[in-house]
């Protein structure tokens, strides 16, 4: 049973291909904020997954951070995401990223479950040409 205040973390340590320079989101060799963002989302995924049925999962559907310190090639970083709200098929997150420095990002994330074999069936349906 998931509740709120639950918590669940994921580490990682920054590779070549997280760097801004390599995801295209920026010149320097950095840890990139899609890459942060990708953690964060990591974390909330799995805890969210504590409460669902097989067969289901949850997509991502909003995040909102602030990346405000940089973070070098080769360091550990944490993302950690926390259950601040829970509706039925919805859940909301504080999310935050931290190297051995401290904080360098924060923000919100909601995720929504979803009927995996549907959601990729509409997917999949989408184009014709595809």
């Amino acid at each position: 049973m998931l509740n709120i205040g639950d918590s669940f973390e994921v580490k990682d340590r920054v590779s070549e291909d997280m760097l801004a320079i390599s995801v295209g989101s920026g010149e320097l060799g950095v840890f990139a904020t899609p890459s942060v963002v990708a953690l964060m989302e990591n974390a909330a995924m799995n805890l969210a997954k504590k409460e669902l049925d097989d067969g289901i999962t949850t997509v991502g559907t909003m995040i909102n951070i602030d990346h405000t310190s940089p973070t070098p090639l080769g360091a550990e970083v944490t993302a950690k995401a926390t259950l601040i709200e829970y509706d039925g098929r919805f859940f909301k997150f504080d999310v935050e990223a931290f190297d051995k420095k401290g904080i360098i990002a924060k923000g919100t994330h909601t995720r929504v479950s979803v009927k995996a074999e549907k959601f990729m069936k509409k997917a999949d349906e989408k184009f014709s040409e595809v």
